[in-house]
């Protein structure tokens, strides 16, 4: 995927698209060359890059910084950079300089969570030439209003609340929207209701996309299991692994080889 059309079109086509978050310039690579569709540097880089308990700690020059890497290794992948906490809601002059930085860059979108209070500023980055992504559903940026990671929607009310916000983003001018942690049903319904695609975390099935966490479905955090989560790689037991055996290697003598010395 290159452009914000081939989303409508995947969408029209009833093919579903695969997303996956990326921080890095190798991983970057390694996507580039996967049938991976496009690839979102999310905000979740501050927990699963600089060891953060959530995301609130990332900034925007760092979301730049691995804006800039990953655009370095994604080839032709398109390319989607979060708007950190904060960077949207201390005034249009203020959040267009955030936007601006992100897709300086490199980005191809940039992606806000929530539809309260930035419906106008959707409208207006979408009116200044940048294509948005929404959030719904758990928005990690408001885990303190929320209580915890929790998963939302579960009330009609609140599947109300989650449907109109997703029909305000569309009509603001959104080109897609995540749903992450909301009932199956309700994401469904959502679905069908909206014309532009929506890419489920936790979102069911019938979500016209996915996305999943790097080194999560990789494997690579111990412990963390979600019910959402399927990991495709035992990533943190198969790397100790290796470094042990380098390790043992060195120790052992057994490494470097002659094959592996200079004359």
């Amino acid at each position: 995927m290159k452009t914000i059309l081939d989303f409508h079109e995947k969408k029209q086509k009833k093919q579903k698209i695969s997303m996956i978050t990326c921080y890095d310039y190798s991983f970057a690579r390694i996507v580039a060359a996967s049938d991976i569709d496009c690839i979102l540097v999310g905000d979740s880089l501050a927990m699963t890059m600089h060891g953060h308990k959530t995301t609130l700690n990332a900034s925007v020059n760092m979301m730049a910084l691995h804006t800039q890497a990953v655009v370095r290794g994604a080839g032709d992948k398109f390319v989607v950079g979060d708007l950190p906490f904060m960077s949207y809601r201390k005034g249009l002059t203020a959040n267009m300089t955030y936007v601006e930085k992100i897709m300086k860059a490199g980005a191809h979108a940039v992606k806000l969570e929530g539809a309260s209070g930035n419906i106008e500023l959707v409208r207006h980055m979408v009116d200044s030439g940048v294509p948005v992504m929404g959030h719904l559903g758990l928005t990690p940026q408001s885990v303190n209003q929320l209580g915890g990671f929790k998963v939302q929607g579960r009330d009609e009310k609140a599947q109300k609340k989650i449907m109109e916000q997703a029909l305000q983003l569309q009509d603001a001018g959104a080109f897609s929207v995540v749903l992450e942690c909301v009932p199956s049903k309700l994401a469904k319904e959502i679905t069908q209701a909206l014309e532009i695609p929506t890419i489920g975390i936790g979102g069911g099935p019938d979500c016209d996309g996915q996305v999943l966490v790097l080194q999560d479905m990789l494997g690579m955090n111990e412990g963390f299991k979600p019910k959402f989560l399927k990991t495709y790689f035992n990533g943190f037991e198969t790397l100790k692994n290796v470094f042990n055996q380098y390790h043992n290697e060195v120790v052992e003598q057994e490494f470097p080889t002659e094959k592996e010395s200079y004359s």
